[in-house]
Protein backbone atom coordinates (compact mmCIF):
# COMPACT_ATOMS: atom_id res chain seq x y z
CA UNK A 1 0.00 0.00 0.00
CA UNK A 2 1.07 3.73 -1.05
CA UNK A 3 2.29 6.17 1.88
CA UNK A 4 -0.99 8.64 1.88
CA UNK A 5 -0.13 11.98 0.92
CA UNK A 6 0.73 14.31 3.46
CA UNK A 7 -0.25 18.26 4.06
CA UNK A 8 1.70 19.65 7.02
CA UNK A 9 0.05 23.13 8.11
CA UNK A 10 2.56 25.09 10.16
CA UNK A 11 1.24 28.21 11.70
CA UNK A 12 3.33 31.37 12.38
CA UNK A 13 2.74 34.49 13.83
CA UNK A 14 5.48 36.96 14.65
CA UNK A 15 8.45 34.01 14.83
CA UNK A 16 10.06 34.36 11.58
CA UNK A 17 12.97 32.85 12.75
CA UNK A 18 11.99 29.64 14.54
CA UNK A 19 9.48 29.34 11.45
CA UNK A 20 12.99 29.07 9.30
CA UNK A 21 14.34 26.01 11.39
CA UNK A 22 11.07 24.33 11.10
CA UNK A 23 11.27 24.53 7.09
CA UNK A 24 14.84 23.39 7.42
CA UNK A 25 13.58 20.40 9.80
CA UNK A 26 10.63 19.59 7.38
CA UNK A 27 13.01 19.24 4.71
CA UNK A 28 15.03 16.10 6.49
CA UNK A 29 11.92 14.66 7.01
CA UNK A 30 11.76 10.43 5.68
CA UNK A 31 8.69 11.12 3.88
CA UNK A 32 8.20 10.85 0.20
CA UNK A 33 4.70 12.63 -0.25
CA UNK A 34 4.47 16.15 1.38
CA UNK A 35 3.11 19.31 1.23
CA UNK A 36 3.84 22.11 3.12
CA UNK A 37 1.15 25.26 3.79
CA UNK A 38 2.91 27.72 5.96
CA UNK A 39 -0.13 30.60 7.13
CA UNK A 40 1.98 33.16 8.71
CA UNK A 41 1.67 37.12 9.24
CA UNK A 42 3.55 39.31 6.97
CA UNK A 43 7.34 38.91 8.60
CA UNK A 44 7.02 35.20 8.89
CA UNK A 45 5.31 34.73 5.33
CA UNK A 46 8.72 36.97 3.86
CA UNK A 47 10.81 34.80 5.99
CA UNK A 48 9.63 31.31 3.83
CA UNK A 49 9.80 32.71 0.75
CA UNK A 50 13.24 33.44 1.62
CA UNK A 51 13.97 30.52 2.87
CA UNK A 52 16.00 27.70 0.62
CA UNK A 53 12.64 25.73 0.42
CA UNK A 54 10.35 28.50 -0.02
CA UNK A 55 9.42 28.20 -3.37
CA UNK A 56 8.13 24.34 -2.57
CA UNK A 57 5.91 25.99 0.01
CA UNK A 58 2.21 27.54 -0.11
CA UNK A 59 2.54 30.41 1.82
CA UNK A 60 -0.13 32.00 2.98
CA UNK A 61 -0.25 35.61 4.59
CA UNK A 62 -2.67 36.26 7.10
CA UNK A 63 -1.74 38.34 9.81
CA UNK A 64 -4.76 37.97 12.71
CA UNK A 65 -4.00 36.32 15.58
CA UNK A 66 -6.39 33.64 15.64
CA UNK A 67 -4.79 30.34 15.34
CA UNK A 68 -8.09 28.22 14.62
CA UNK A 69 -9.02 30.50 11.32
CA UNK A 70 -5.31 31.01 10.26
CA UNK A 71 -5.22 26.73 10.36
CA UNK A 72 -8.87 26.71 8.31
CA UNK A 73 -7.05 28.73 5.52
CA UNK A 74 -4.29 26.05 5.56
CA UNK A 75 -6.74 23.24 5.65
CA UNK A 76 -8.57 24.66 2.37
CA UNK A 77 -5.24 25.21 0.78
CA UNK A 78 -4.10 21.71 1.69
CA UNK A 79 -4.18 18.84 -0.98
CA UNK A 80 -3.17 15.80 0.91
CA UNK A 81 -4.82 12.79 2.17
CA UNK A 82 -3.95 13.30 5.41
CA UNK A 83 -3.15 16.67 7.01
CA UNK A 84 -0.77 17.37 10.06
CA UNK A 85 0.02 20.27 11.98
CA UNK A 86 3.13 21.64 13.78
CA UNK A 87 3.98 24.80 15.52
CA UNK A 88 6.32 27.20 14.31
CA UNK A 89 8.69 26.93 17.40
CA UNK A 90 8.90 22.99 16.88
CA UNK A 91 11.04 20.56 15.15
CA UNK A 92 9.99 16.76 14.37
CA UNK A 93 12.41 14.09 14.22
CA UNK A 94 12.98 12.70 10.78
CA UNK A 95 11.06 9.21 10.84
CA UNK A 96 8.24 11.83 12.62
CA UNK A 97 5.27 10.95 9.78
CA UNK A 98 6.50 7.34 9.10
CA UNK A 99 5.09 6.82 13.07
CA UNK A 100 2.56 10.04 12.69
CA UNK A 101 1.07 8.28 9.12
CA UNK A 102 1.05 4.83 9.89
CA UNK A 103 -2.12 4.17 11.94
CA UNK A 104 -3.92 5.65 8.49
CA UNK A 105 -3.67 2.18 7.15
CA UNK A 106 -6.57 1.03 9.57
CA UNK A 107 -9.56 2.05 7.79
CA UNK A 108 -11.13 2.94 11.34
CA UNK A 109 -8.74 5.65 11.96
CA UNK A 110 -9.27 9.25 11.17
CA UNK A 111 -6.46 10.98 13.38
CA UNK A 112 -3.36 10.42 15.21
CA UNK A 113 -1.40 12.19 18.08
CA UNK A 114 1.84 11.78 19.06
CA UNK A 115 4.57 12.99 21.68
CA UNK A 116 6.18 16.05 22.27
CA UNK A 117 9.63 16.90 23.96
CA UNK A 118 10.41 19.60 26.21
CA UNK A 119 13.09 22.30 26.21
CA UNK A 120 15.99 19.73 26.43
CA UNK A 121 15.29 17.79 23.73
CA UNK A 122 15.11 14.84 25.91
CA UNK A 123 12.10 15.03 28.78
CA UNK A 124 8.65 14.18 27.90
CA UNK A 125 6.50 17.42 27.79
CA UNK A 126 3.46 15.70 26.74
CA UNK A 127 2.52 11.99 26.06
CA UNK A 128 -0.79 10.16 26.02
CA UNK A 129 -3.72 12.14 27.77
CA UNK A 130 -7.38 11.89 27.80
CA UNK A 131 -9.67 15.51 27.94
CA UNK A 132 -13.22 15.77 29.55
CA UNK A 133 -15.70 17.92 28.53
CA UNK A 134 -14.42 21.00 31.15
CA UNK A 135 -11.61 20.76 29.21
CA UNK A 136 -8.92 19.22 31.77
CA UNK A 137 -6.54 17.13 30.69
CA UNK A 138 -5.79 13.40 32.22
CA UNK A 139 -2.56 11.52 31.48
CA UNK A 140 -2.94 8.28 30.26
CA UNK A 141 -0.75 4.50 31.06
CA UNK A 142 -0.06 3.19 27.82
CA UNK A 143 1.91 0.38 28.08
CA UNK A 144 5.30 -0.14 25.12
CA UNK A 145 5.44 2.46 22.41
CA UNK A 146 3.43 0.87 19.30
CA UNK A 147 0.09 3.05 18.37
CA UNK A 148 -2.64 2.97 20.32
CA UNK A 149 -6.19 3.39 18.80
CA UNK A 150 -8.62 4.32 20.99
CA UNK A 151 -12.18 5.95 20.85
CA UNK A 152 -13.37 8.97 23.13
CA UNK A 153 -16.99 9.27 24.46
CA UNK A 154 -19.03 12.35 24.58
CA UNK A 155 -17.78 13.30 27.36
CA UNK A 156 -14.39 12.68 27.03
CA UNK A 157 -12.09 12.95 24.28
CA UNK A 158 -8.32 11.53 23.20
CA UNK A 159 -6.28 14.24 23.62
CA UNK A 160 -3.59 15.11 20.53
CA UNK A 161 -1.50 18.30 20.73
CA UNK A 162 -1.66 21.05 17.60
CA UNK A 163 1.88 20.61 17.37
CA UNK A 164 2.22 17.18 16.60
CA UNK A 165 -1.18 15.76 15.45
CA UNK A 166 -2.76 14.43 11.79
CA UNK A 167 -6.26 13.80 10.62
CA UNK A 168 -8.08 12.98 7.48
CA UNK A 169 -8.11 15.85 5.26
CA UNK A 170 -11.71 14.66 4.21
CA UNK A 171 -12.53 14.42 7.90
CA UNK A 172 -11.51 17.81 9.05
CA UNK A 173 -13.34 19.82 5.83
CA UNK A 174 -16.42 17.99 6.48
CA UNK A 175 -16.60 18.80 10.89
CA UNK A 176 -15.31 22.16 9.79
CA UNK A 177 -11.80 22.42 11.00
CA UNK A 178 -11.41 24.20 13.77
CA UNK A 179 -13.63 26.82 15.87
CA UNK A 180 -12.11 30.20 15.16
CA UNK A 181 -13.97 31.33 18.25
CA UNK A 182 -10.59 29.66 20.06
CA UNK A 183 -8.07 32.39 19.34
CA UNK A 184 -5.26 30.13 20.42
CA UNK A 185 -6.34 27.91 23.43
CA UNK A 186 -8.07 24.98 23.57
CA UNK A 187 -8.49 24.54 19.69
CA UNK A 188 -7.19 21.45 19.13
CA UNK A 189 -9.16 19.97 22.49
CA UNK A 190 -12.48 21.73 20.73
CA UNK A 191 -11.91 19.40 17.92
CA UNK A 192 -11.15 16.60 20.13
CA UNK A 193 -14.45 16.30 21.35
CA UNK A 194 -16.00 16.86 18.22
CA UNK A 195 -14.22 14.03 16.67
CA UNK A 196 -15.18 11.73 19.60
CA UNK A 197 -19.11 12.91 19.72
CA UNK A 198 -19.06 12.17 16.01
CA UNK A 199 -17.29 8.47 16.56
CA UNK A 200 -14.52 8.94 15.26
CA UNK A 201 -10.90 6.76 16.10
CA UNK A 202 -7.80 7.98 17.13
CA UNK A 203 -4.27 6.53 17.27
CA UNK A 204 -1.84 7.82 20.40
CA UNK A 205 1.67 7.08 18.41
CA UNK A 206 4.73 7.46 21.16
CA UNK A 207 7.29 6.93 18.66
CA UNK A 208 5.97 9.88 16.48
CA UNK A 209 7.52 12.92 18.20
CA UNK A 210 8.18 16.36 18.23
CA UNK A 211 10.52 18.62 20.21
CA UNK A 212 8.85 22.07 21.43
CA UNK A 213 10.86 25.17 22.35
CA UNK A 214 7.91 27.40 23.66
CA UNK A 215 9.49 30.32 22.15
CA UNK A 216 8.75 33.84 23.12
CA UNK A 217 5.44 35.45 21.88
CA UNK A 218 3.01 38.17 22.79
CA UNK A 219 1.08 35.65 25.10
CA UNK A 220 4.74 34.68 27.09
CA UNK A 221 8.43 35.75 27.51
CA UNK A 222 11.26 33.55 26.55
CA UNK A 223 11.45 31.33 30.02
CA UNK A 224 7.85 30.36 29.70
CA UNK A 225 6.34 33.40 31.54
CA UNK A 226 3.17 34.59 30.96
CA UNK A 227 2.12 38.05 29.48
CA UNK A 228 -1.37 37.82 29.30
CA UNK A 229 -3.86 35.40 30.47
CA UNK A 230 -6.87 36.89 28.87
CA UNK A 231 -7.22 34.22 25.98
CA UNK A 232 -6.88 31.86 28.42
CA UNK A 233 -10.05 32.75 30.19
CA UNK A 234 -11.69 33.54 27.02
CA UNK A 235 -11.24 29.96 25.57
CA UNK A 236 -11.89 28.11 28.64
CA UNK A 237 -15.35 30.18 28.89
CA UNK A 238 -15.90 29.42 25.22
CA UNK A 239 -15.52 25.84 25.43
CA UNK A 240 -17.74 25.55 28.22
CA UNK A 241 -20.38 26.98 26.42
CA UNK A 242 -19.73 24.80 24.16
CA UNK A 243 -19.50 21.39 25.81
CA UNK A 244 -20.37 21.54 29.43
CA UNK A 245 -23.85 21.29 31.10
CA UNK A 246 -24.38 25.15 32.74
CA UNK A 247 -23.89 23.96 36.28
CA UNK A 248 -20.42 22.96 35.52
CA UNK A 249 -19.36 25.52 34.29
CA UNK A 250 -18.64 27.84 37.57
CA UNK A 251 -16.89 24.70 39.20
CA UNK A 252 -14.41 24.73 36.09
CA UNK A 253 -13.89 28.44 36.22
CA UNK A 254 -12.68 28.50 39.64
CA UNK A 255 -10.82 25.28 39.18
CA UNK A 256 -9.38 27.75 36.32
CA UNK A 257 -8.50 30.45 38.44
CA UNK A 258 -6.57 28.16 41.30
CA UNK A 259 -4.81 26.68 39.08
CA UNK A 260 -3.74 29.98 37.40
CA UNK A 261 -3.24 31.69 40.93
CA UNK A 262 -1.11 28.63 41.72
CA UNK A 263 1.10 28.95 38.99
CA UNK A 264 1.48 32.61 38.99
CA UNK A 265 2.54 32.32 42.97
CA UNK A 266 5.27 30.42 41.59
CA UNK A 267 6.66 32.25 39.36
CA UNK A 268 6.18 35.51 41.88
CA UNK A 269 8.46 32.92 44.45
CA UNK A 270 10.82 32.34 41.53
CA UNK A 271 11.37 36.04 40.99
CA UNK A 272 9.94 36.54 37.41
CA UNK A 273 7.05 38.44 38.43
CA UNK A 274 6.27 40.91 41.14
CA UNK A 275 2.94 41.07 42.79
CA UNK A 276 1.85 43.87 40.42
CA UNK A 277 2.41 41.39 37.96
CA UNK A 278 0.02 39.06 39.22
CA UNK A 279 -2.80 41.18 39.54
CA UNK A 280 -2.80 42.50 36.50
CA UNK A 281 -2.86 38.46 34.66
CA UNK A 282 -5.49 37.42 36.89
CA UNK A 283 -7.41 40.83 36.17
CA UNK A 284 -6.66 39.70 32.45
CA UNK A 285 -7.75 36.40 33.05
CA UNK A 286 -11.10 37.58 34.45
CA UNK A 287 -11.92 40.04 31.59
CA UNK A 288 -11.16 37.14 28.99
CA UNK A 289 -13.80 35.18 31.06
CA UNK A 290 -16.48 37.85 30.72
CA UNK A 291 -15.43 38.14 26.66
CA UNK A 292 -15.84 34.38 26.07
CA UNK A 293 -19.11 34.37 27.88
CA UNK A 294 -20.58 36.65 25.41
CA UNK A 295 -18.18 35.73 22.05
CA UNK A 296 -20.29 34.49 19.07
CA UNK A 297 -20.39 30.96 18.54
CA UNK A 298 -21.11 30.15 14.96
CA UNK A 299 -22.11 27.11 13.56
CA UNK A 300 -18.88 25.66 11.40
CA UNK A 301 -19.44 25.27 7.77
CA UNK A 302 -17.34 22.39 6.02
CA UNK A 303 -14.36 23.88 4.71
CA UNK A 304 -13.75 24.27 0.44
CA UNK A 305 -11.89 21.92 -1.57
CA UNK A 306 -7.39 23.03 -2.47
CA UNK A 307 -7.83 25.46 -5.16
CA UNK A 308 -4.13 24.06 -6.44
CA UNK A 309 -3.16 20.42 -6.17
CA UNK A 310 -0.41 19.06 -4.36
CA UNK A 311 2.76 20.38 -4.09
CA UNK A 312 5.42 18.22 -3.27
CA UNK A 313 8.17 19.68 -0.91
CA UNK A 314 11.72 18.02 -0.93
CA UNK A 315 12.69 15.26 2.13
CA UNK A 316 14.84 12.87 2.33
CA UNK A 317 13.09 9.56 2.27
CA UNK A 318 15.29 6.36 3.29
CA UNK A 319 18.28 9.32 3.93
CA UNK A 320 21.03 7.35 6.43
CA UNK A 321 20.76 8.87 9.68
CA UNK A 322 24.67 9.24 10.77
CA UNK A 323 26.10 10.05 13.89
CA UNK A 324 28.95 11.95 14.20
CA UNK A 325 31.26 12.32 18.37
CA UNK A 326 34.33 13.70 19.11
CA UNK A 327 35.67 15.94 21.72
CA UNK A 328 35.99 18.97 19.66
CA UNK A 329 32.83 20.19 18.71
CA UNK A 330 33.95 23.04 15.78
CA UNK A 331 35.66 20.56 13.41
CA UNK A 332 32.24 17.95 14.48
CA UNK A 333 29.93 20.55 13.34
CA UNK A 334 31.72 21.28 10.04
CA UNK A 335 31.80 17.40 9.37
CA UNK A 336 28.13 17.44 10.26
CA UNK A 337 27.17 19.69 7.34
CA UNK A 338 29.47 18.48 4.84
CA UNK A 339 27.14 15.46 5.20
CA UNK A 340 24.24 16.97 5.63
CA UNK A 341 24.39 18.72 2.45
CA UNK A 342 25.37 15.34 1.22
CA UNK A 343 21.85 14.23 2.07
CA UNK A 344 22.30 12.49 5.25
CA UNK A 345 20.43 12.97 8.31
CA UNK A 346 22.83 13.71 10.94
CA UNK A 347 23.59 14.08 14.59
CA UNK A 348 26.22 15.08 16.49
CA UNK A 349 26.80 13.97 20.21
CA UNK A 350 29.69 16.29 21.66
CA UNK A 351 30.53 15.35 25.10
CA UNK A 352 32.83 17.14 27.99
CA UNK A 353 34.33 15.83 30.97
CA UNK A 354 31.88 16.47 33.47
CA UNK A 355 28.65 15.70 34.97
CA UNK A 356 26.88 18.19 32.96
CA UNK A 357 22.75 17.15 32.09
CA UNK A 358 22.79 16.13 28.35
CA UNK A 359 20.41 18.67 25.96
CA UNK A 360 19.61 17.49 22.31
CA UNK A 361 18.66 20.75 20.05
CA UNK A 362 18.03 20.83 16.07
CA UNK A 363 20.40 23.69 14.62
CA UNK A 364 19.46 26.16 12.05
CA UNK A 365 22.17 24.30 9.97
CA UNK A 366 19.91 21.21 9.55
CA UNK A 367 22.12 19.19 12.07
CA UNK A 368 20.80 17.88 15.56
CA UNK A 369 23.52 18.34 18.20
CA UNK A 370 23.30 16.34 21.82
CA UNK A 371 25.64 17.76 24.02
CA UNK A 372 26.56 17.22 27.90
CA UNK A 373 29.21 15.91 30.38
CA UNK A 374 30.32 12.31 29.62
CA UNK A 375 29.08 11.22 33.17
CA UNK A 376 25.97 13.58 33.11
CA UNK A 377 22.75 12.19 32.45
CA UNK A 378 20.22 12.45 29.29
CA UNK A 379 17.49 10.84 30.65
CA UNK A 380 16.27 12.95 33.45
CA UNK A 381 14.43 9.68 35.09
CA UNK A 382 18.02 8.06 35.47
CA UNK A 383 20.81 8.98 38.02
CA UNK A 384 22.43 12.58 37.99
CA UNK A 385 26.22 10.69 37.38
CA UNK A 386 27.25 7.62 35.87
CA UNK A 387 30.47 6.92 35.58
CA UNK A 388 31.57 5.31 32.22
CA UNK A 389 33.68 4.81 29.74
CA UNK A 390 33.50 7.49 26.50
CA UNK A 391 33.02 4.22 23.92
CA UNK A 392 30.49 2.94 26.45
CA UNK A 393 28.06 5.81 27.14
CA UNK A 394 28.52 6.42 22.71
CA UNK A 395 27.31 2.97 22.92
CA UNK A 396 24.09 3.85 25.55
CA UNK A 397 23.00 6.97 23.43
CA UNK A 398 22.95 5.09 20.21
CA UNK A 399 20.51 2.82 22.12
CA UNK A 400 18.53 5.07 23.55
CA UNK A 401 17.48 7.11 20.29
CA UNK A 402 17.51 3.97 18.22
CA UNK A 403 13.39 3.21 18.59
CA UNK A 404 13.09 7.24 17.17
CA UNK A 405 16.48 7.24 15.06
CA UNK A 406 18.17 4.86 13.97
CA UNK A 407 21.53 5.62 14.23
CA UNK A 408 25.08 4.68 12.33
CA UNK A 409 28.46 5.73 13.44
CA UNK A 410 29.66 7.93 10.79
Amino acid sequence: MEDPTVSVVVVSHGRPRSLAVTLTALARLDWNALEVVVVACSRGAEAARAHPEGRAAKILEYNAANISAARNRGIAAAAGEVVAFLDDDAVPEASWLRHLVAPFAVTEVDAAGGYVLGRNGISLQWGARTVDDTGVATPLALTGDAPVILHGTPRRAIKTEGTNMAVRRDVLATVGGFDPAYRFYLDETDLNLRLARAGHATALVPRAQVHHGFAESARRGPDRTPRDLTEIGASTAVFLRRHAEDDRHGPALDALRRHQRARLIGLLQRGPLDPSDMRRLMRGLEAGIAQGRTRPLAPLDPLPRPAQGFLSYPTRPGAPQVLLTGRRLAPLQDAARRRDRAGEVVTVLHMRPGTRAHHMRFDPSGVWVQSGGLFGRSDRTGPRIRITRRSTRVAAEIERLAPIRPLVRG
